[in-house]
């Protein structure tokens, strides 16, 4: 009797925690999803609602605490902060999308290629992609962008050469996986060729991984950039850019003004928290173990 009502107790608090797990999580991905679209909203209405040029510069307001006429206080010749640092978010999530989408689709291709052809394909492949994983995607990156002009484009294919590289291993294994599945055995035991196997079996296969990836990559791409932007090779001086927002501040930041640096670095941090708090939670719903172990 003991060992029952034992039991029950146990139970009862595993089915307590499973609940307080399962709540926990659910607030940390609304929070996310709330955060990113808050994020989202500003860049799409604060500028054209604000009416106000982000270059225009007002040395009687320069370096102006934050109030209710500057919410984010002023730069060192005077212009508005939220504006630019709203306008630095935009060119931030800009970037990162279209290169994690770029990195996404190299990848993948890579990857599957190499998943599905084995042999000396594969082996030389992944050779390659352990080679240039050996080197550190900031120095690969100012390698790429120190070829080009500053600009928009040049950034984004330096994450894009820099970041496929996580992406083919994913896949690759993803399709190795797929590769010993019954019904793909089927379809070769059938006379289907191996374009006709990747295209309806194995592709379609890893398109959820592929995405979570495309996914956890945008939080790495917003940084790169922010990253070549403080160093003075990602985006012109005259494009508003976290990073080079960030950089700019450094002096400010040393008289003792710390608002020209610590909003647009929140700007940088806590939308990239709440892309990965969300990516989070697709991974646990693509991985079976994952989620069976969250509904205890």
């Amino acid at each position: 009797m003991a060992d029952l009502t034992a039991g029950r107790t146990q139970d009862r608090e595993w089915r307590s925690a499973g609940r307080t797990r399962r709540s926990t999580r659910t607030l940390r991905v609304r929070a996310s999803a709330a955060f990113v679209a808050l994020a989202v909203a500003a860049v799409l209405l604060v500028p054209p609602l604000a009416q106000l040029d982000q270059q225009a510069v007002d040395l009687s307001a320069k370096l102006l605490p934050p109030s209710w006429a500057h919410p984010f206080g002023t730069d060192d010749v005077g212009r508005d902060l939220l504006l630019r640092c709203v306008y630095g978010l935009r060119v931030s999530l800009a970037v990162g999308l279209v290169a994690a989408l770029a990195a996404t689709v190299l990848g993948t291709a890579v990857g599957a290629a190499a998943g599905a052809l084995g042999g000396w394909t594969d082996r030389l492949v992944m050779r390659v992609v352990d080679a240039l994983s050996s080197i550190p995607h900031l120095l690969l990156g100012i390698f790429v962008v120190a070829m080009f002009r500053p600009g928009v484009w040049p950034v984004i294919v330096s994450v894009a050469v820099t970041h496929w590289l996580s992406t083919a291993r994913i896949v690759r294994a993803e399709v190795l996986s797929l590769r010993g599945r019954p019904y793909v055995d089927a379809a070769v035991s059938g006379g289907a060729s191996r374009w006709r196997v990747a295209v309806r079996h194995l592709v379609p296969g890893v398109l959820p991984q592929a995405g979570l990836a495309a996914v956890l990559m945008v939080p790495h791409a917003m940084w790169h950039e922010s990253a070549l932007s403080f160093l003075g090779l990602g985006l012109p001086a005259h494009q508003a850019s976290l990073g080079s927002l960030v950089q700019s501040a450094r002096g400010s930041l040393l008289a003792g003004d710390w608002w020209p640096a610590l909003f647009p670095g929140l700007l940088l941090i806590v939308p990239t928290l709440a892309i990965a708090g969300l990516a989070g939670a697709w991974r646990d719903r693509l991985n079976p173990r994952r989620r069976s172990e969250l509904s205890l």
